[in-house]
């Protein structure tokens, strides 16, 4: 029997436990309180069945572990053999999986492990296409916190999957001085001199800045590892690196599209981070067929 976490990408870490409550959340969601009365009402307990779980499209595939770990917590029984792993190249009409078992438990499973493969493989799939823009550059493409309440790791996950890179994953891993903060703390210096102050050796400060301007003052105070470039238009990123020379890791961010991406790469930051990566991604078209 194949194990969920065989079927994650190699050179992408997730938990097992995050995929098993990603789980368990999912199918008390859809499952309430009497479980799923249509299968019970049509299909006899000792009934068997084969299925395919095919892509309807090609792109890159995510979100297999959680699909056949959703297949498993329904039954045990449940034998499944894996065609592909997630981050492969997929092909429209390929087939991802071959599941055989209690008949009742996969067509209870079917809509929620569907729901993780097209959510995932769909951020995976827009991030191989932000990827593809940025070839022959250094630059990285990463994702943000505008993630899907309560599937953050797996989508930040599947952002790996697609070749991209993560940026924080929450509030507490990265001290990240947005506008505000510089706002209420009083300018630039001031809220970088706090922050180095209670940053402890191993967390990263980046600040956010909006003028070629501040980026000097936050050059000047040697204070941040890191700077955030809100909203320039090419010319200015392009002079911000020149201005920089090397000293901090530079990231672009807003505007950041395909059809922007490749000229962002070519200015030469470090770093350029989307929110569509997560936010909006289409949903990957994927389906599991019943074998007579």
């Amino acid at each position: 029997m194949i194990n969920p976490t065989s079927l994650l990408n190699p050179d992408a870490f997730l938990s097992p436990l995050v995929i098993d409550e990603a789980v368990q959340r999912a199918l008390d969601e859809d499952l309430g309180r009497a479980g799923d009365i249509t299968s019970f009402a049509t299909i006899p307990e000792a009934t068997k069945a084969q299925a395919v779980l095919v892509a309807r499209q090609s792109g890159v595939s995510a979100g297999l572990p959680p699909a056949l770990a959703t297949l498993r917590k329904l039954s045990p029984d449940i034998e499944v053999r894996a065609q592909v792993r997630d981050a492969a190249l997929v092909a429209r009409g390929q087939q991802l999986l071959t599941i055989t078992g209690p008949a009742r438990a996969i067509l209870t499973a079917e809509r929620t492990a569907l729901n993780f493969v097209g959510r995932l493989s769909g951020v995976a799939t827009l991030t191989a296409d932000y990827v593809a823009r940025t070839e022959g550059t250094r630059m990285r493409i990463c994702c943000t916190r505008k993630t899907t309440p309560g599937l953050r790791a797996l989508e930040k996950y599947a952002v790996r999957c697609g070749g991209g890179f993560n940026h924080r994953f929450g509030l507490d891993d990265a001290i990240l001085i947005k506008d505000n903060h510089i706002a209420v703390a009083g300018g630039v210096s001031a809220v970088l001199e706090r922050a180095r102050a209670h940053a402890g050796h191993l967390v990263k400060i980046e600040i956010e800045v909006d003028t070629l301007a501040q980026l000097r003052e936050v050059l000047d105070t040697g204070l941040a590892d890191a700077v955030l470039l809100d909203n320039m238009d090419l010319a200015t990123l392009r002079e911000a690196v020149r201005i920089n020379e090397g000293r901090l890791k530079l990231e672009a961010s807003g505007g950041v599209t395909l059809d922007s991406i490749a000229a962002i790469a070519a200015t030469g930051v470090d770093y350029a981070s989307a929110g569509a990566l997560t936010h909006s991604a289409p949903n990957f078209d994927c389906a599991l067929d019943i074998e007579a």
